[in-house]
């Protein structure tokens, strides 16, 4: 016989046959004594379970106990047992028995490991459950306390059956089931551990930290307690966590580190005191390894930094500082839709370093010394959890700088140095010490000058290398000296090193100075028309670093071979070679960055991003203007995709005014006529002009538009617009199309706060049914806005679905996650959100995939916008996580959507005050004069407004709603229906516009 009491007290014979137990008196009887199978149970609590309210006698106990005997037969022995009785049946007959004991094995099986098993035997155990455990004896004060043992351990084995679950990777599908279960247990930690593991697996940190602060908030509020240690563990860990792309690690080590640990340790104590530091001494004494060895300390352990490395000797000038900065901390400049709402690199650089722990290392900072020193200074001033440390042959010279001079080895850690080298490429090797002793003083214990010297022990003996040295530098062992001489001693070492290359490896060497940021062996073999074997050899004697695929030469000795190079008269005809080498591979990359090959292609380019912009220089410079107009558009999808177009600004602003005047002004020179500025359309009749700079209209038409992608290039915009825009026209009006349909796309983006942006809207619609695919999908993207504008949105729909259908259809992630986000609009603006979050989902993956961070930003803000009326803790969610990202990418524009989200929210949630705060910080951040940001304006501004008026500040309500409409009277939503387009509430949207309506 089986018995059954999770649920209603049931009992069922061997062949399946329930068996009658009659009313609810028999059934709660039952039910106590199979709460303790074989043990006795008193009759007093035997009888509160039959009758609660204390009137049943002992007689009718005994006839209730009787009635039950005869109803279970012989499938059960019910025995009297002193004041009480029990009930005899084997344990796993009880379901309650059974499934604890599978409960039981279950968490024995996770924690020795055994996910598998264990989540067989939970869900077995689960599977026992029909209902509340003693149903029907709530009541009972008997009973409550076995009901709540029981409930216990089912929590228990839910929570066991669903780590097991994620342990296996099979729980996709968590997060539903498990806020349920959090919802109707806030107090129980580890459901609540669950939950932020599982939103963090989902969707990274942001949602998680919104549950912690959820959990930790109900703790404090009903229990006056924080969190257990381990949710506390659990909440650092997810602040630790990295939402986004990794800052640039400082450059991997071939060799041990030998010599300076105790200075190790003291630079990493000063910079817990001073938060900034400066390495300071002569080329070649270790300033650079012992910065890699402090950041290597500094970024391990509990409570470690992140830690951001940025190479600085490529830079020519202080310039690029800044966008080298974002690049080595994986940051875009602009994003998806181009706009950078006003920022400057600088601007983005506080923004995104505001609240982050994180050591800056800077290395090589002598040649932009001023410009470190200026940006320094601003960026510790507004980033109070920053530290920086710099390496430098003089001071920054600013207030709180703390100097560590970098001294050479002492004699013993410069004689194990030289003995660990030359051990490296002559195994077995041993000297007098005091013979190395001798060549290590001889160098000034520095620690180049040692490893270009034990790179020739292969090849030369101890005491001939040391007296090689003598006549060299005419030098005996001696105490310390200077800086400058010093440097001397090491300019002497590398020239000694560098004579006695043979030929081919002078050639190759002095050549290969031409490279920023390292080589491939292709690319260094091509440029410095060499071998394999004479790279290796180099790579030998210490001349060239080879690792992670790269070859690269250290600084000192760059600049040495840069000054032969200069010698042999090569330098130009060099760079020529270097700067066509790479514009191949920026053309041969450019049509495979709109298909699949994407995620293949971009990191290659990112890689050879130092030797691109040293091409461009070069060009610029020479000056060479069909290069450097030639590299620019080839590069130019390139730029966009990774939002780092403003590297080039400069270069591009640079080529247009070598270029000469602006060709052709806004009058046609064939003909006398206006020419329409973006259209390139004769106004009144007559031919257009041929395009500008001969055969190269299009490579100039995106010169203009790189140059406009920072703020200095603004003027030369304004100057180069009408002729750019006949060029383009030029570019794809004839029958064959143009090479590069990227600048289509940027020339409707940069036109769109243009007077004339309706002409640059019929150029590139004009490419709907264009030959080239990319081209003919984005101008359908494009040409989507036409109808939606007038209100048509079926039509705008089917062209949308068509620019999607065509950029799918070529594998551009970047293309189709645009025109999803523009589908999930639409669907979002008719109601029907399930497709909207659906669609915006596919956007953030595939933007996921790019490291878009400040786009997948927007889109988060886009999602939660859909989710608030179904699912407002998804929104919640998803705004936090938009914040966090924004704040991350630097995004002050990206942050105050995420913000207005979040205050959208507190007035939901009747938190008018904190909505209020929200929302003025959102108001901070949302640029009045740029068009992405005014969506986000006009809905602050609103969110102000519905503030006062749940203050009954009906005054100050009036006021922002007013603003609000004069906000978006700028894109020509003076309507409610226009308005709610915006996304305003219909309401709010009507008391907009009655705000500025008549008294």
């Amino acid at each position: 016989m089986l018995f059954g009491i999770l649920g209603e007290t049931r009992a069922w014979h061997d062949d399946g046959a329930e068996v009658p137990l009659g009313g609810p008196a028999r059934r709660a009887l039952l039910a106590l004594l199979l709460t303790h199978v074989g043990e006795a149970v008193s009759a007093d609590r035997l009888a509160d379970a039959v009758d609660p309210d204390g009137t049943l006698s002992a007689h009718a106990l005994q006839s209730q106990v009787s009635r039950l005997r005869k109803a279970l037969g012989p499938g059960a022995a019910i025995e009297q047992a002193g004041a009480g009785y029990r009930i005899v049946v084997p344990q796993d007959d009880v379901d309650a028995c059974r499934f604890e004991r599978l409960a039981q094995e279950g968490r024995t099986a996770l924690r020795a490991g055994d996910a598998e098993r264990a989540v067989r035997l939970l869900r077995d155990a689960l599977a026992l459950w029909r209902g509340p455990a003693l149903a029907g004896l709530a009541e009972s004060e008997s009973a409550r306390p076995a009901a709540a043992r029981l409930e216990e351990r089912r929590l228990g084995a839910l929570e066991d059956r669903i780590e097991a679950e994620c342990l296996l990777g099979g729980r996709p599908g968590a997060v539903p089931e498990l806020r349920e279960l959090v919802g109707r247990h806030p107090l129980r930690e580890r459901l609540a551990g669950l939950l932020i593991r599982a939103l963090f697996a989902e969707g990274g940190p942001a949602a998680a930290l919104v549950a912690y602060e959820e959990t930790r908030r109900h703790l404090a509020d009903e229990l006056g307690t924080d969190p257990s240690p381990e949710l506390t563990a659990l909440y650092k860990e997810l602040l630790s966590a990295d939402p986004g792309p990794a800052p640039t690690a400082p450059p991997a080590q071939l060799t041990a580190f030998v010599g300076r640990a105790g200075e190790v340790a003291e630079v990493a104590g000063r910079l817990r005191v001073a938060r900034l530091v400066t390495l300071t001494g002569p080329g070649g004494v270790g300033k650079t390894r012992l910065s890699v060895e402090v950041a290597e300390a500094v970024g391990t352990g509990p409570g470690a930094d992140e830690v951001c490395f940025v190479e600085l000797a490529p830079l020519r000038d202080g310039a690029g500082l800044p966008q080298a900065l974002l690049s080595a901390l994986g940051l875009r400049t602009t994003g998806l839709s181009m706009g950078d709402g006003g920022q400057t690199p600088v601007d983005r650089l506080i923004a995104a370093l505001a609240d982050r722990m994180l050591l800056l290392v800077l290395d090589n900072c002598e040649h932009v010394v001023d410009e470190i020193a200026a940006l320094a200074a601003r960026l510790l001033a507004a980033c109070p959890r920053l530290r920086v440390l710099t390496t430098s042959r003089e001071p920054l010279g600013i207030i709180g700088e703390s100097l560590w001079p970098v001294r050479p080895l002492d004699g013993d850690a410069a004689v194990r140095l030289f003995a660990e080298r030359a051990v490296a490429v002559r195994p077995g090797f041993t000297a007098d010490p005091e013979v190395v002793r001798r060549i290590c003083a001889a160098l000034d214990d520095l620690p180049l000058a040692i490893e270009l010297a034990a790179a020739r022990i292969r090849t030369l003996d101890a005491d001939e290398l040391a007296g090689r040295l003598d006549d060299r530098l005419a030098v005996a062992a001696r105490g310390s000296r200077g800086s400058d001489e010093r440097h001397r001693t090491l300019r002497s070492v590398v020239a000694w090193s560098w004579e006695l290359l043979s030929a081919p490896e002078q050639r190759a060497a002095r050549r290969f100075t031409v490279f920023a940021g390292g080589a491939t062996a292709e690319a260094a073999m091509r440029v410095c028309d060499t071998d394999g074997e004479t790279l290796e050899a180099l790579v030998d004697k210490s001349l060239l670093e080879f690792a992670g695929g790269r070859y690269r030469m250290l600084e000192t000795i760059g600049a040495y071979g840069g000054e032969r190079l200069a010698e042999a008269g090569e330098r130009d005809a060099v760079r020529r070679a270097h700067a066509r080498r790479f514009l191949e591979l920026a053309r041969t990359a450019d049509p495979h960055l709109r298909r699949a090959e994407q995620l293949e292609w971009l990191p290659r380019l990112t890689a050879e991003h130092g030797n691109l912009l040293a091409a461009l220089r070069w060009a610029v410079e020479s000056p060479d203007a069909e290069t450097g107009l030639e590299l620019l558009a080839a590069a130019s999808h390139y730029l966009w995709i990774r939002g780092i177009s403003a590297s080039v600004a400069p270069q591009a602003i640079t080529l247009l005014d070598t270029m000469g005047p602006v060709p052709g002004g806004a009058i046609g020179e064939a003909t006398g006529e206006v020419v329409g500025e973006a259209t390139g359309e004769v106004v009144g009749g007559g031919a257009a002009e041929a395009p500008p700079w001969g055969g190269l209209g299009e490579e100039y038409v995106l010169c203009v538009l790189l140059a406009a992608s920072g703020a200095a290039g603004r003027p030369a915009w304004r100057r180069h617009r009408a002729a750019a825009g006949r060029a383009l026209a030029a570019a794809w009006s004839g029958a064959r199309p143009g090479r590069y349909p990227v600048g289509l796309f940027l020339w409707m983006m940069r036109n769109a706060g243009e007077a004339d942006a309706q002409g640059a809207f019929a150029l590139v619609s004009a490419q709907r049914d264009c030959p080239e695919p990319w081209a003919r999908a984005a101008a359908r993207y494009v040409s989507g806005f036409g109808p939606l504008g007038e209100g048509d949105t079926t039509l705008a729909e089917e062209t949308f679905g068509a620019a999607a259908r065509g950029f799918r259809e070529l594998g551009d992630r970047w293309g189709t996650a645009l025109a999803l986000d523009a589908l999930a609009g639409l669907a979002g603006g008719r109601g029907d959100h399930v497709r909207a979050v659906a669609l915006t989902d596919g956007a953030l993956a595939l933007t996921e995939q790019l490291g878009a961070l400040d786009d997948r930003a927007d889109l988060l803000v886009n999602r939660a916008d859909h989710r608030v009326g179904e699912n407002p803790d998804s929104a919640r969610a998803d705004y936090a996580e938009a914040a966090a990202l924004a704040r991350r990418a630097g995004s002050t524009t990206g942050l105050a959507a995420a913000l207005r989200g979040l205050a959208d929210m507190a007035l939901l949630d009747g938190d008018p005050a904190g909505a209020e705060r929200l929302y003025e910080e959102a108001l901070e951040g949302a640029d009045p004069h740029w068009v992405k940001s005014v969506g986000t304006r006009v809905r602050t501004l609103a969110g102000l407004g519905r503030v006062a008026e749940a203050r009954g500040d009906r005054a100050t309500a009036r006021t922002r709603y007013r603003e609000a409409a004069e906000a978006a009277a700028g894109t020509g939503a003076e309507t409610p229906e226009a308005l709610r387009l915006l996304g305003l509430p219909a309401g709010v949207a009507e008391r907009v516009v009655e705000a500025v309506s008549p008294w």
